[in-house]
């Protein structure tokens, strides 16, 4: 009987636990978006409302989630009981999948630059004219500060002189297949 709740051997939860329930849940309902499912570090999936999506610098998408795990809650009387608590949890783009029929088109998503893949590295003037290096988007080669710029304005730069392509991500390979 120690592990059981005082009103659970009354026939079901006290009144004042439905109205606590219907509180909490309602107002996270309100600002839930759509559910998605997440792959976490050990392998597990776990279902997850989608809050928002950002890029981060290095071009790296990441997706705020919130997963609705157990809590706590302690009753006036000093009775403690558990309830569903959103928890937010920072994911990856490559460990978040879409759950079919839902509409992520409304997720807020901050630092999306539309068509911008490509990245321009300045160099300081080589003797034999180099002045900038291109990258792609996402490797790990390109330092801070670079300019993020178009795949028509990578194109113009990478027949240009003092451009150099990157021998690391190879951007020129993906410039010239599209």
């Amino acid at each position: 009987r120690a592990m059981v709740p005082d009103w659970a051997w009354g026939g079901g939860p006290a009144p004042w636990m439905f109205e606590y329930i219907r509180t909490v849940d309602e107002g996270w309902q309100n600002r839930a978006g759509p559910w998605a499912r997440v792959t976490l570090p050990d392998g597990q999936a776990l279902d997850v409302v989608v809050v928002s999506r950002s890029r981060a610098r290095d071009g790296r998408w990441w997706y705020v989630c919130e997963a609705v795990l157990t809590g706590r809650y302690e009753t006036s009387e000093g009775r403690t009981v558990p309830v569903g608590v959103p928890t937010e949890l920072l994911v990856p783009a490559e460990d978040i999948a879409p759950i079919p029929g839902e509409d992520y088109t409304a997720v807020p998503t901050e630092g999306a630059v539309s068509g911008r893949q490509w990245l321009v590295e300045r160099l300081h003037r080589h003797a034999d004219g180099r002045w900038a290096r291109l990258h792609r988007r996402d490797c790990w080669q390109a330092r801070g500060g670079d300019e993020r710029v178009t795949t028509e304005r990578a194109r113009e730069l990478l027949g240009a002189d003092g451009v150099e392509s990157c021998e690391v991500c190879r951007p020129a390979a993906g410039l010239r297949s599209r």
